[in-house]
């Protein structure tokens, strides 16, 4: 047992009982009561219990953590503490109040007798005693003075307490054991032996404290005065507003009439109008000033001001309707057909529900303007959403009020700009969706595009039903495949192919050069096309400055490489633009508009007929590929070199159609004998295939038949017909398997100018997509197996690669162009 001993000098060694603290520091000066409860710690209150004036050692952990602490597991220096008081709480709780007296330096930490005891050392500060630790004192004892001043915390008494100290070194100690701060920053001031060090540093954090009061006691005020403001504005309000009702002199001033009064002018549902009431009394009750009557205000706004039963009369002559949709667009036949058979139905059934159309196209074909006729057909309204890059499911649902500057999403904000609630309703671009991690549009659309479920459409910012059953909405897309599963399941998809040269000619004939005379200020009497010049005045047919068919052709062979028409309308234009300047600058213009005055104005020619040339040598044959802007010409080419018998690939090609390259060269080996081949050809070799346009990444099993034309054309030296391209997908065995895209990769032959296409015999189903006048123009052949193919592509006998041919432009004559 640890007795009474006498008090020990700075240097000597004494062993004491100790108490660990876990989350507090123990200054000298300052009386502290200790709850206590750890088994090693309550034994330590049972002996200072029964033994009166014993001292202890009270050390802080470094962690709360640790229940036993080692000497490694508290901080060096301790506080040796006077016991004024023990009190037991419960059996296993007790109470000690001690005072501390000086520093100690712990330097072993053990137990005995079941008591943890402490080996120290006591301390010895100095500078107590200098000018300067008087001085600071002083600061100290005022600023702590202040901070009570202040504080609602600190009792008044404090201040007195702090008076009646005289010690510099104890009253940086009280100070310092009343400065909110953590463990670490309380040891760091009763680590520092130097009292006027210590003294500066307790007046610095002092002083950081007291302007934290301030400032806090700054705002506390201010925001008592402005609550204070608004309650006292309230009751006088709602004072007024009783004292103006007393007086029949009510006023408007919260604009809640406005609404009432427009609530009762409007038809919506009940379900709705109940909403809106309580919007209404909701709005009464809120000063004017306050946020909240903003958003009741733009909420109430939003509901008065949807169509909840405005419906525009639909034009159900079929007649009419044909007539307006051949007027804007020629060709679209499939979609023309659709409407019309909607009308039909709508004429005999009319609560029939609008379809969910989704037009499918290369860009420029007309997908978004065949929305806008439809609507000018039906006599509707007509709203667009683009939807390219929309990543949050808020855009289509809207946000919900609790957020500052919130709104509908797009579908409500469109019918509110239409103000009917059957308008023909444009989804842009639906398949250029995104997500991330706010949500999911595409999600948010199986809703609106479902016609079970979307006449209770629930906006997250209106939080009532809308109807939009009778909405006719047409979406729109450059490939179907990017659409989810599920939103692809509730449309209806109509494919738009794109335009032959025959079509192209027809719509600049009809829109295009028209659209572009009138914007460029170049009236119909001084440039038209060829099939309005000859109906003009015979007086003033001489003053004609006349476009050509073959001219226009001209540019939709060299100038543009489209599906669409988009390009062509933009040379167009530029072609406008030149005659324009000639036009303002006093200058003739031709009586006729030639190639050759094309090739003046719109420079060089852009795109060659290089299929011809690339062919002129064995191991190159031209394919088809299909791609979100319409269908491509594909040339694949082979060359052969002395190597180990490799196979090389080059041309960013995807795995499909890398292992149709291995397939191609399987199939040539195997049937090497009966392809006429040296049966060894890849014993010492090494053969490489490339698909040029390296920067473009290529996919799919359809070149598997050009791959294989290229290899036996270079292993034969037999040349591909140069105007011949074909497409299909092979198996090991040689069968040719049916591809997709067969419409638009017929139109992209056709646009190229070969005549002569190779297709799967499974695919000749496909030809219904087909238009009859290229079905006319053009040579299409079905195969069933690779040694078809082969005899129809490759020629009979090896020849000599004919002469490189010219890069001239090529200008052709109008009687060339017009026979075509």
């Amino acid at each position: 047992m640890t007795e009474a001993k006498p008090e020990a000098k700075p240097g000597e060694r004494t062993r004491l009982l100790a108490i660990p603290l876990r989350n507090m520091v123990l200054f000298p000066g300052v009386v502290q009561p200790i709850d206590v409860g750890r088994p090693r710690s309550m034994v330590v209150a049972e002996r200072v219990e029964a033994h009166s004036g014993l001292r202890i050692a009270v050390v802080t952990q470094r962690s709360p953590d640790v229940d036993d602490p080692a000497l490694s597991d508290i901080y060096p220096v301790a506080v040796e503490a006077e016991v004024l008081r023990v009190m037991k709480v419960a059996t296993n709780r007790a109470t000690i109040v001690v005072r501390g007296l000086r520093r100690l330096r712990v330097h072993q930490l053990d137990t005995t007798e079941g008591a943890l005891q402490a080996l120290c050392e006591p301390l010895e500060e100095r500078g107590a005693e200098e000018v300067e630790a008087q001085g600071l004192a002083m600061a100290v004892r005022d600023a702590a003075k202040q901070i009570v001043a202040i504080s609602p915390d600190i009792p008044d008494e404090a201040g007195a307490l702090l008076d009646q100290i005289r010690d510099p070194a104890r009253m940086g100690d009280v100070a310092a054991a009343n400065i909110e701060g953590t463990v670490g920053e309380k040891m760091e001031l009763l680590e520092l032996l130097d009292v006027p060090e210590r003294l500066r540093e307790v007046l610095t954090r002092l002083q950081r404290a007291l302007e934290t009061y301030r400032v806090k006691e700054h705002i506390d005020s201010h925001v008592r005065a402005e609550m204070g403001r608004h309650q006292r504005e309230a009751v006088l309000r709602q004072r007024l507003r009783a004292i103006q009702e007393e007086l029949g002199d009510a006023d408007d001033d919260d604009g809640t009439a406005e609404f009432e009064e427009r609530l009762r002018a409007i038809e919506m549902p009940a379900e709705v109008r109940e909403v809106a009431e309580k919007q209404v009394a909701r709005m009464r009750q809120i000063p004017t000033q306050s946020p909240e009557h903003t958003v009741a205000r733009t909420y109430l706004e939003w509901l008065v001001e949807l169509p909840w039963s405005t419906l525009t009369p639909d034009n159900l002559d079929l007649d009419h309707a044909r007539h307006i949709l051949d007027e804007d667009h020629y060709g679209l036949e499939r979609v023309k057909k659709r409407i019309v058979e909607y009308l039909a139905v709508r004429k005999l059934k009319p609560d029939k529900k609008g379809p969910i159309l989704c037009l499918v196209g290369p860009p420029g074909v007309g997908k978004t303007s065949t929305g806008r006729s439809v609507a000018r057909a039906l006599g509707r309204k007509f709203v667009r959403a683009s939807l390219g890059g929309v990543r949050d499911e808020a855009e289509i649902r809207g946000h919900r009020r609790t957020y500052v500057g919130a709104l509908p999403g797009r579908i409500i904000q469109g019918i509110r700009r239409a103000g009917t609630r059957n308008p023909v309703f444009v989804l842009d671009e639906i398949d250029k969706l995104g997500r991330d991690f706010r949500g999911d549009p595409s999600s948010a659309l199986l809703e609106v595009l479902d016609p079970e479920q979307n006449d209770t459409f629930s906006d997250h910012f209106l939080e009532v039903p809308f109807d939009l059953s009778q909405v006719l909405f047409f979406a729109t897309a450059n490939e179907i495949d990017p659409i989810p599963p599920a939103l692809k399941d509730r449309l209806e998809v109509i494919d738009l192919p794109g335009y032959t040269r025959n079509e192209k000619l027809h719509i600049s004939r009809r829109h295009l050069i028209p659209k572009q005379l009138d914007e460029h200020g170049l009236a119909a009497t001084l440039l038209q096309p060829a099939a309005n010049a000859a109906a003009a005045a015979p007086g003033a047919a001489s003053a004609l400055t006349v476009l050509e068919d073959a001219t226009v052709l001209h540019v939709a062979d060299h100038y543009t490489r489209e599906a669409g028409v988009r390009n062509l309308e933009r040379e167009l234009a530029s072609l406008c633009r030149g005659l324009a300047v000639r036009v303002a600058s006093d200058q003739a213009l031709p009586a006729v508009v030639t190639p050759q005055h094309v090739l003046e104005l719109l420079g060089p020619v852009k795109y060659y007929p290089e299929v011809a040339e690339r062919t002129e040598i064995t191991g190159v044959a031209t394919g088809l590929a299909w791609t979100p802007s319409g269908g491509e010409l594909m040339f694949v080419e082979a060359t052969r070199m002395p190597g180990k018998g490799k196979l090389i690939l080059t041309g960013q090609l995807g795995e499909v159609m890398q292992e149709s390259a291995q397939a191609a060269l399987s199939y040539a080996r195997t049937k090497a004998a009966e392809l006429g081949l040296e049966a060894d050809f890849f014993a010492d070799s090494d053969l490489h295939l490339h698909v040029p346009a390296g920067g473009i990444k290529k996919d799919g099993p359809s070149a598997g038949m050009t791959m294989v034309a290229a290899l036996v054309s270079l292993l034969s030296g037999r040349r591909v017909r140069d105007d011949l391209a074909m497409t299909g997908e092979i198996s090991l065995r040689g069968t040719v398997m049916p591809v997709g895209g067969v419409k638009e990769k017929v139109l992209a032959a056709h646009r190229a100018g070969l005549r002569r296409v190779l297709l799967p015999e499974r695919n000749r189903k496909d030809l219904v997509d087909v238009p009859k006048e290229i079905q006319d123009e053009m040579e299409l052949g079905f195969v069933n197996d690779i040694a078809q193919a082969l005899a129809l592509a490759l020629e009979a006998t090896p020849r000599t690669p004919r002469k490189k041919r010219s890069r001239d432009p090529v200008v052709p004559d109008a009687a060339a162009h017009s026979a075509v």
